[in-house]
């Protein structure tokens, strides 16, 4: 059983969809997708924490939310270290986006209508506490605006409302930047250089704001599953991760591609931790 914490059609589930055959040939076991959305992925997250460790259950993640939200919301009950990493299978930069009518045309014309309407432009994203939620906190405290955040519990409903016009902008993953992108206005994108999928859209860095938000996703099990059933799983997420097909399947679908086993993951994290510790505390958010 696969655990997503967010709803179908989002990030979470795309990899997982297209992971699902390699591992269930891999491990010669169904791989089941449940999903428990809610709290940004915090309610899923509890949920793992709590199963039984036989190595039967597992769950999708996502990181900064997994480090962010035990850090600041009082209601989650689970912690980081509660959890293996099992594999990091992809990430996604974070971009900015506008509703194709909006009349704002570039970061910078975003930027000056945010400044001459404080307060009054909606920027939806996944959830509190994370990384769409800390993009939007980032981009506000860098650029001296102040925009309203809206959450969602996936990115399928973050892409329905943009394009619907419910919301004017969102800091949403690369992968719906490029699956919308003749439905939308991409602005910025948050990865160090330009996407080769996105080649015509700046990075912030480029705009003169110094961001680089980013979504890693993968899988992951309760830390007490033995350790030889969490040789077993990384081996078949590395092993699925490797297919030249799947990692092709993720380019197209807008994601950057990644082939990490537990103890890379692990340093991942721990780098990742760091830069979220110290954006903390210097925006000042408490728990």
């Amino acid at each position: 059983t696969y655990m997503n914490p967010f709803n179908p059609g989002g990030e979470v589930d795309i990899a997982a969809r297209a992971m699902q055959p390699y591992l269930e040939k891999i491990l010669a076991q169904p791989f089941v997708i449940t999903y428990v959305p809610g709290a940004g992925g915090g309610l899923c997250w509890s949920k793992l924490a709590a199963v039984k460790p036989d190595g039967y259950t597992i769950g999708g993640f996502s990181i900064p939310h997994i480090i962010l939200q035990p850090m600041f919301m009082k209601d989650v009950t689970y912690k980081t270290d509660d959890f293996v990493i099992l594999s990091i299978v992809e990430y996604t930069p974070i971009g900015l986006a506008v509703k194709k009518e909006s009349p704002v045309n570039s970061f910078r014309e975003f930027v000056d209508y945010a400044k001459a309407n404080p307060g009054k432009i909606t920027c939806g994203g996944v959830g509190k506490f994370t990384g769409h939620h800390f993009a939007t906190l980032q981009f506000m405290k860098l650029s001296g605006t102040k925009v309203n955040y809206v959450t969602f519990q996936g990115t399928s409903e973050v892409q329905t409302a943009l394009l619907g016009g419910h919301i004017d902008a969102a800091f949403t993953n690369s992968s719906l930047l490029v699956t919308s992108r003749d439905q939308i206005k991409v602005l910025a994108i948050g990865s160090a250089k330009r996407m080769p999928q996105l080649a015509d859209i700046p990075t912030f860095e480029e705009l003169g704001s110094a961001m680089y938000p980013r979504i890693a996703r993968g899988a992951m099990a309760p830390k007490a599953v033995p350790e030889e059933m969490l040789k077993v799983l990384e081996k078949a997420f590395l092993q699925t991760t490797s297919q030249p097909e799947f990692k092709a399947k993720m380019e197209n679908a807008g994601f950057v591609p990644q082939v990490m086993g537990i103890a890379e993951s692990r340093k991942f994290l721990e780098a990742e931790a760091v830069v979220i510790t110290q954006l903390a505390q210097e925006f000042d958010l408490k728990k």
